[in-house]
């Protein structure tokens, strides 16, 4: 029993050793903690207490903005000077595709308008703003304000390939 007790002590004077340090340690980590949440909450009412005030060291003073030549800059990106856009010809916006003659004052025309897929017309029906299919030919059919007026545009069937 006396072995037992002797063991015991031992044991308690080893583990009261460690509390020592253990106790120390630990006041030491609450200190360092403490001291970093007090460093943290001066250092943002700092912040905040300054509000809009700007150190005039670290606002740096307006500097006039060159000017830029657009059209330099443009060109140095691989644009192209854009002219005066011309209006397309009368004649490139109708495509002639087929005609059937039918004398005088019969006939059709099948026509393609502005690239759009091609329509038929008979003599007399307009085909685009202001022209009017006049008469038709073999091969040519012509286009003008009104059936009985002068041809204003002159179209032909494009050569067989």
């Amino acid at each position: 029993m006396l072995r037992q007790r002797l063991s015991f002590a031992a044991v308690s004077s080893r583990s009261f050793g460690r509390g020592l340090s253990n106790a120390w340690l630990l006041k030491a980590l609450t200190v360092a903690v403490w001291a970093g949440v007090a460093f943290s909450a001066v250092s943002w009412g700092l912040r905040w207490s300054a509000g809009g005030q700007v150190h005039s060291s670290a606002m740096a003073a307006p500097q006039a903005l060159p000017e830029v030549d657009t059209t330099a800059a443009a060109r140095s990106l691989g644009a192209v000077s854009v002219q005066a856009a011309a209006a397309p010809s009368l004649a490139s916006r109708f495509q002639l595709l087929g005609v059937l003659d039918g004398g005088p004052n019969a006939g059709a025309a099948l026509i393609a308008v502005d690239g759009k897929p091609a329509k038929p017309f008979r003599v007399g029906a307009a085909v685009a703003d202001g022209l009017v299919l006049q008469r038709t030919e073999a091969k040519r059919v012509s286009l003008g304000a009104g059936i009985d007026g002068p041809p204003a545009l002159t179209l032909d069937l494009p050569a067989k390939k």
